[in-house]
């Protein structure tokens, strides 16, 4: 199972750099899943590229309204947020050594517990990844 972390998603659904490789990964991988918190970061980074003026209101509309299909679809596996996802982000970030951040550590921990590959674009989160015991990969 491969965890789709927020920097892919947004990398595949608005035009960017490593947009073309997010694509195509994703079309080729099967068992694709994400969070709820995923869902949430998206929406919070598609309005921050409307306030910036680096992407329009429809623009944004119409890649919120295509990843709704795409769930609706089941292009991913939803995983919900419980509470051992947290008590695995506390424990990681309260050994004072781990460069997570907290929603980081919330990807990592849900992604952890499926014994998912985090697929993303953040070469600091794989850093931190690999320090915890999570298999990941870098699109970059």
């Amino acid at each position: 199972m491969i965890y789709v972390d927020t920097s892919v998603l947004v990398a595949y659904y608005c035009p960017e750099r490593l947009s073309a490789r997010a694509q195509r990964l994703l079309q080729e991988q099967h068992e694709l899943s994400l969070s709820s918190l995923v869902e949430v970061e998206l929406a919070s980074a598609l309005a921050g590229k409307v306030r910036s003026r680096q992407m329009r209101l429809a623009d944004a509309r119409r890649v919120h309204a295509l990843f709704q299909v795409h769930l609706e679809e089941g292009m991913f596996t939803r995983l919900a947020l419980e509470r051992l996802h947290f008590s695995k982000a506390y424990e990681w970030l309260a050994t004072f050594r781990t460069p997570l951040r907290t929603l980081d550590a919330l990807h990592v921990a849900v992604a952890a517990a499926q014994g998912a590959t985090l697929l993303t674009a953040d070469t600091t989160l794989a850093k931190a990844c690999s320090r915890v015991g999570v298999t990941t990969r870098v699109i970059g």
